[in-house]
This record gives C-alpha cells, sequence and structure tokens, in this order.
C-alpha cells in the first residue's frame, strides 16, 4: 500500500486544540491578539456615528495633482479667444490670456490643499455643546460651465467625547479648501461634512449650503435669483432634536 501523508490541521480559533484550552492566555495568536485590539478600537471610534453610517476616507485619498502650469493656461486662454471669433492680439486682449491663468491659479487653489492643512489646530476646552458658523461666503466654479456659483455655508459641529474644539476660521478655510476646485454644490457639502467627521471625530456634523449657480441665471434657463440648497448630516445630528436645534439656528437670521 502506498503511504499517505498526515494532513496537518488548520489552526482555528473557534475550536483551540487542548493544549490551548488549558491555558486561555495562549489561546489566541499574537496576530489574533492585535485584531482583537484594532477592533476594539474601531468599535470606540463607531460609537461616535449612528449605526449604519458608512466608513469615511479621504476624498483626496491617491489624488495626484499636477503643479500649475501658468504659460499653459495662457496658450489655452489664448486658443479660446481665437475660436470663439476674437483677437488676442488687440489692445483689450492682449494680456488677458496671462490674467485669466493667474485668476484660475487662485480660484482654484483648493486643488493643492488636503483639508488636514486647515483643521490641524485643536484646543482641548471640554466643550460639549453644539458650535455653529453661520454665512460663510463661497464662490465655487461649477465643473460642468466652467462658471461660477456663490452663496453662504453654515457648517456645525457638536465635539468629540474629550470635547477638542477647532478654531472657528478653521471652519470657513475647510470650505474654501473644497470650494476653490472645479466642483458640483452637492460633492462640495459632503465633503466638508466627511472631512470634518474623519479628522476632528465629532459627535455630529451639520452642513448647509445655500447657491445661486450662474450656469443656471446668464445661460440655459435663464433663471437669476434661483437658490440652491444642499445638506449633509452626520451623528448625533441626524435625531430630530439636535437637527431641529441646527436650523433654528441656522434660519433664525
Amino acid at each position: 500500500m502506498s503511504q499517505i501523508e498526515p494532513s496537518i490541521p488548520e489552526p482555528s480559533l473557534s475550536q483551540p486544540s487542548m493544549s490551548q484550552s488549558s491555558n486561555p492566555a495562549s489561546a489566541i495568536s499574537e496576530p489574533a491578539s492585535a485584531a482583537v485590539a484594532s477592533t476594539a478600537v474601531r468599535s470606540a471610534v463607531d460609537a461616535l456615528s449612528l449605526p449604519g453610517e458608512p466608513e469615511i476616507e479621504s476624498p483626496d485619498a491617491g489624488r495626484a495633482v499636477a503643479p500649475f502650469d501658468e504659460k499653459r493656461a495662457e496658450a489655452a486662454i489664448r486658443e479660446l479667444l481665437i475660436a470663439i471669433g476674437e483677437d488676442p492680439d488687440r489692445d483689450g486682449l492682449r494680456d488677458t490670456p496671462g490674467r485669466v491663468a493667474r485668476a484660475y491659479r487662485e480660484m482654484f487653489a483648493g486643488l493643492w490643499q488636503a483639508p488636514e492643512d486647515v483643521l490641524a489646530t485643536t484646543f482641548d476646552l471640554g466643550h460639549d455643546e453644539m458650535v455653529l458658523v453661520r454665512d460663510i461666503e463661497l464662490y465655487s466654479c461649477c465643473e460642468h460651465h466652467l462658471v461660477p456659483f456663490h452663496g453662504v455655508a453654515h457648517v456645525g459641529y457638536i465635539p468629540s467625547v474629550d470635547g477638542r474644539i477647532t478654531g472657528l476660521s478653521k471652519l470657513a478655510r475647510l470650505v474654501d479648501v473644497y470650494a476653490k476646485r472645479p466642483q458640483v454644490q452637492e460633492r462640495l457639502t459632503t465633503q466638508v461634512a466627511d472631512a470634518l467627521v474623519r479628522i476632528l471625530q465629532p459627535r455630529g456634523v451639520i452642513v448647509v449650503v445655500e447657491c445661486e449657480h450662474l450656469c443656471m441665471s446668464m445661460r440655459g434657463i435663464r433663471k437669476p435669483g434661483a437658490k440652491t440648497v444642499t445638506s449633509a448630516v452626520r451623528g448625533m445630528l441626524r435625531s430630530s432634536a439636535t437637527r431641529a436645534e441646527a436650523m433654528s439656528l441656522i434660519l433664525g437670521r
């Protein structure tokens, strides 16, 4: 008869061997201990959010942005002027490509910024009530037509369990990081809320944005004055009572 190699059973945490059972401390291997510790940490973090909320990753993760190329931008604007039938060498337009290139560098400065840069400073004040900054002016550029939309953002949060807060101006700077990119208002609203959750780990967040879009006002349907309102709510501020309190503070102007 041919010899059969004895099979070696796979180690199992759910069915420990007799030697493991006799020593509970050795029943869990070192990697498993790390996994248990990681699970405990994740559970503590998850307790800050309501059940069912997805894990938030950085929207900038893996995003590579090339340095601003001013000469290339100037050449593109010159070509655009020619394409619409203008003469880029006439007096009024001779310096326009350079002006527009420099303006675009400022308008899209958020492409070269990360939210972690502006939320790096926090203060341990033990504050456990809502913090809300209202009527933060914002100017952004619609990525569909490359024309502006403008309005205000209202940003509020309930600090984390340790009561740490960030500077009030940091909330306005965070709005600018995402507004100064080719954008859509819905994504801008979500990005601000998710960045606050990811970096500050607050117990709740609310972001409401109200804007007029020039792609609706000056072209297409041509409805000047029409406002688009978007909101993003996270954690404790999803409850009816805290959301109502936040909205009363936002609307009570």
